[in-house]
């Protein structure tokens, strides 16, 4: 297992949302990147986690965390351990009254979770090896650009409504 952090959600040409899971320690540029590709919904709900921003009513993952919490456990990491006809596979392991605890998520699930309560997030050898690819940072995208992204997403934020997850 590698252990890895989110370095970004991202649009493909296709306009699907990916997650990207980097190494802790690669540098930008340089090793491996897994790109794993996600719901729009999951996207918002780990951007938002990333970001640390508020949000008027709890969404699906703040759910979750709350549930754990409640409950007297805690998520100590999670894995995406696997990869089978090109779906990806994770779990979550968490710490309970009753001892550890795995449980089957989707990846984008997972991250969205562990982004929300500090956990770890891992990443099989053989799933890095088979789905990563080399990171390759461009200078596409200058950064007064990414600032112009970063504050569509503030807007986004501000004017989104519970509906729009439906």
């Amino acid at each position: 297992m590698v252990q890895v952090r989110v370095a970004g959600v991202a649009l493909d040409a296709a306009s699907q949302h990916v997650i990207l899971l980097k190494p802790i320690d690669e540098l930008p540029g340089s090793g491996p990147i897994l790109p794993i590709w996600i719901g729009q919904q999951e996207a918002t709900s780990i951007l938002i986690a990333i970001e640390g921003a508020d949000v008027p009513r709890p969404l699906a993952h703040d759910l979750m965390r709350s549930m754990i919490e409640t409950l007297g456990a805690e998520v100590l990491r999670v894995e995406v351990t696997r990869i089978e006809d090109g779906t990806f596979y994770a779990e979550i392991t968490l710490s309970t009254a009753g001892g550890q605890v795995r449980v089957d998520a989707r990846p984008s699930d997972a991250v969205a979770l562990a982004s929300r309560v500090g956990a770890s997030i891992w990443v099989a050898d053989d799933v890095m090896s088979e789905a990563g690819m080399p990171d390759a940072v461009t200078d596409a995208e200058p950064e007064s650009n990414a600032a112009e992204r970063l504050d569509e997403f503030k807007k986004f934020l501000d004017d989104v409504e519970p509906e729009d997850f439906q």
